[in-house]
């Protein structure tokens, strides 16, 4: 049993093979094939544009995929959401696709789009996006730098943003989110009937789960003292509950937990003064809950 896995070509490409990383698998690409090795003789990856990822996973092409809640309610796909991935190529969280207009236009709301010309790459969910809106508009696919577009060739655009970083630069102001998406891992639903192919998705969901749940931690373990002990569980935070155990000697305790990588900078020199010994912070790849 071979399990056929899409894997996302272009701007999520390096973030998906990172978690998959993360998670315990190494794939490794090549410019010249579409067909990534994987250190898994159960699955069997290609590479596959995003937009039309969906549709192949929905016809069986694929057993498996990865791709974005955009483009599943793009193409209108039927598929089985397996696991919501949240993060995206740069901030692992959620992006938008906004409305955005050229700052020095009068535009305001969707209202002021009435027979206006609206470019995206995105355009039947936009198109239902103005219908819901009673707004009559021509909704133009783009085939890429759609930010330039504005005002020449095209009255405002729908596009999608993490920072909002590229609009700005463009003198692109936002009005409107017109979806919100996140990354999906999906399933033919054929292939998610079948025992083995089910349980190796469930295996698969577990251990990306995993690995995004450790994005942005670290381990941290120490000894201490025993009379020292409550000055050391004071400084760290009240919500996490550290594994305390018993060293050779008796008089001395190890204490291991997990904290947010931002906080460990100031919480390892009050460790210290605390009675803290012996510090080591570690990184993480999985935290399987």
């Amino acid at each position: 049993m071979k399990l056929k896995l899409g894997i996302p070509k272009g701007s999520l490409e390096n973030a998906t093979i990172d978690l998959f990383r993360r998670a315990g698998f190494a794939i490794t690409t090549s410019s010249r094939s579409y067909f990534p090795g994987i250190d898994d003789p159960e699955i069997e990856c290609m590479l596959i544009r995003a937009q039309e990822m969906a549709r192949y996973v929905e016809d069986g092409i694929l057993d498996a995929g990865l791709t974005g809640r955009d483009w599943i309610e793009e193409n209108e796909s039927d598929v089985v959401a397996v696991a919501d991935l949240i993060y995206a190529k740069q901030s692992f969280g959620k992006v938008r696709w906004v409305l955005a207009v050229p700052e020095a236009s009068s535009f305001r709301s969707v209202k002021d789009l009435e027979g206006k010309i609206i470019a995206t790459e995105l355009v039947a969910t936009t198109k239902r996006y103005f219908a819901s809106h009673g707004v009559t508009a021509k909704v133009e696919f783009s085939w890429g730098a759609t930010e330039v577009k504005p005002p020449v060739l095209a009255d405002a655009i729908v596009e999608v943003t993490e920072t909002g970083s590229s609009l700005r630069a463009n003198k692109l102001t936002i009005i409107d989110t017109v979806m919100e998406s996140n990354t999906q891992l999906i399933a033919n639903q054929q292939s998610w009937l079948d025992d083995q192919k089910r349980r190796k998705l469930e295996d698969i969901r577990m251990l990306l789960e995993g690995a995004i749940n450790a994005l942005g931690k670290v381990g941290l373990m120490l000894n201490v003292h025993k009379d020292n002990l409550a000055e050391v569980l004071k400084v760290l935070p009240a919500l996490k509950r550290p594994t305390i155990s018993h060293l050779s000697d008796e008089e001395w305790l190890a204490v291991n937990t997990i904290l947010d990588e931002a906080t460990v900078r100031d919480i390892i020199p009050r460790l210290k003064k605390a009675g803290g010994e012996g510090i080591v912070e570690y990184p993480l790849n999985k935290i399987v809950l």
